[in-house]
């Protein structure tokens, strides 16, 4: 998935760095906000000094490091200005000794006076040995955190340093930069909204090795799950492709033909309908229908149009098919027509070659298929497909909006931004 440079632009990242092996992935995470636009400053433990020198994060940073031994009260140079001036705070990795601390309230270094100073959301990705890690009073610091203005991440079950192979080495530094970015894009309008994002083209089989598909890639769905989570949306996304490095917390189901994408689809559709309550014991059944946020689909997925009438067992032999096969195919289902649309904001796309009816072709899928708004994307040709730009048109009964060329994240951000109006 390309980032684009302005993702988070000017917003201000604090990155605490403690004494862990797992230091060297804070490396490649502070790049990551760099490249994205945000400002980073990082503040560093003595312990971590061993590992590496502040030297190497102010070069990536291009800001001064903040540790035991350069605080200035004659600047901004300190634990308070730095608290105040950072929109988010990312510990990463934190050590076991740290969770301890942090859960304690103990500030006898720097770091965890900023920590303590720091009043808004603070990420935190621990690695530890795993003994540590389950230590009945590190699991209580942790869960203590946790209901104490942290977010905290998973580790992983990997060979760690100290050459055992358990849980507790630090989240992949792709999926910090991502949990990041939701809390600074996040939208109250998306927050915990379920929605439902279909990609891909679908395989529909001939036999047991061939089948007919399309060049669908997948790619615009991937950006479109990706940008409905960077803004707070609870993602669930149907397809038979999917990008690399999307964010763990997507609920992803890989589907192949048409008839199984259905059948995910509508129970998705059916989930998503019932809502999502925080504290349901307090809410009576009645009140439900007025707290619950419209669910959205988006369907992106390039459906095939017909499926091979007879799907063969094993592998057809050309000897015996002859010097001529004849493959019958049939209609297939138009999921998008069929599906119940009560209760659900729904947003279809439509890829077309043919520029002179494209619009029509578009205004009469929303009108026959019963749809919020169309997508419509204009092709040039089979290389269209793959590529990590995009051209849009936003249509709904009452307007047209045209997204200029750009990566298909922005893209799909800009889409979501019109997308908001379907249901307000």
């Amino acid at each position: 998935m390309n980032i684009p440079v302005d993702l988070i632009k000017n917003k201000k990242i604090l990155l605490a760095v403690t004494g862990s092996i797992a230091i060297y992935k804070s490396l490649e995470l502070l790049r990551s906000f760099v490249k994205a636009g945000a400002e980073v400053k990082v503040v560093m433990t003595p312990a971590a000094k061993k590992f590496i020198t502040p030297l190497t994060f102010e070069t990536l940073s291009s800001n001064q490091v903040l540790d035991d031994t350069n605080e200035s009260w004659a600047n901004e140079h300190n634990h308070i200005k730095i608290s105040e001036w950072a929109d988010i705070m990312v510990i990463a990795p934190a050590s076991a000794n740290t969770i301890a601390k942090l859960a304690n309230a103990i500030a006898d270094n720097i770091f965890l006076q900023c920590a303590l100073a720091f009043s808004g959301m603070k990420i935190l990705a621990p690695s530890a040995n795993t003994n540590m890690l389950q230590n009945p009073i590190t699991k209580a610091n942790l869960k203590m955190l946790g209901i104490a203005n942290y977010t905290i991440l998973e580790t992983q079950t990997k060979e760690l340093a100290c050459k055992t192979v358990g849980d507790g080495a630090m989240a992949e530094p792709i999926n910090i930069f991502y949990q990041t970015t939701r809390e600074l894009l996040k939208e109250a309008y998306w927050a915990d909204r379920r929605v439902i994002v279909t990609g891909g083209g679908t395989i529909e089989k001939i036999d047991e090795v061939r089948y007919i598909s399309n060049f669908s890639s997948g790619k615009m769905a991937s950006s479109m799950a990706l940008a409905l989570y960077l803004k707070g949306a609870d993602v669930n996304l149907i397809a038979t492709a999917f990008d690399t490095d999307l964010p763990q917390n997507i609920h992803k189901i890989d589907v192949e033909d048409s008839s199984e994408m259905h059948e995910y689809l509508v129970d998705s559709i059916r989930i998503a309908k019932k809502g999502k309550l925080s504290k349901p014991s307090l809410i009576r059944e009645e009140q439900i229908h007025l707290i619950q946020k419209k669910p959205y689909l988006f369907m992106v997925a390039a459906v095939s149009d017909y499926v091979p009438e007879f799907t063969q067992t094993g592998k057809l032999k050309k000897e015996t098919l002859g010097d001529k096969w004849q493959l019958g195919l049939k209609k297939n289902i138009d999921i998008l027509a069929s599906i119940d649309k009560e209760d659900i904001t729904v947003v279809g796309f439509k890829a077309e070659m043919d520029a002179k009816n494209a619009k029509l072709n578009a205004v009469n899928m929303l009108k026959n298929k019963k749809l919020d708004g169309v997508c419509l994307n204009l092709l040039k040709d089979a290389s269209s497909f793959a590529s990590d730009t995009n051209e849009v048109e936003f249509i709904t009964k009452d307007s047209t909006v045209l997204i200029p060329k750009n990566d298909k994240l922005t893209i799909a951000f800009e889409i979501i931004k019109n997308a908001k109006v379907l249901s307000e």
